[in-house]
């Protein structure tokens, strides 16, 4: 199938898709340095370079996108009328690497949590903050 658009117009659309520093991830980052917890960002040591790491509490922090790490059950989830099955694999594998990320991260005794885009709201990000001082 041809794309309807030309190869620049499509690279520079594709190079708008964020995978670091998204809004949602500047605004969990934002609360949290709000109520006084310092982390890193990003540490490609850990397995799926975890959006947020606070080695003080032992715990990461995932900030997933809806629509690309398929939240059950949320609107933003919807998957493309066009070449379903490349979207379904697609889903699939993002699915399966988060799970072995989040599986190998408990196994060097992190803890781990999974923030949706869709509830960024003040009492999820207090539970945030709750969670992650709990240890």
């Amino acid at each position: 199938m041809t794309d309807v658009v030309d190869r620049a117009t499509r690279s520079r659309m594709m190079s708008g898709i964020r995978s670091h520093d998204t809004k949602p991830e500047l605004a969990v980052r934002s609360w949290l340095h709000r109520a006084g917890l310092r982390f890193r960002l990003h540490v490609r040591d850990l397995p799926g370079s975890p959006d947020i790491v606070l080695p003080r509490w032992g715990a990461v922090v995932f900030v997933h996108g809806c629509f690309w790490h398929r939240h059950r059950g949320c609107a933003r989830a919807a998957t493309p009328k066009t070449r379903r099955a490349f979207w379904a694999a697609k889903f699939r594998s993002n699915i399966e690497r988060d799970e072995r990320n989040r599986r190998a991260l408990r196994r060097l005794g992190w803890r781990t949590r999974t923030i949706w885009e869709c509830s960024l709201g003040p009492p999820r990000l207090d539970a945030l903050v709750r969670w992650i001082r709990s240890e």
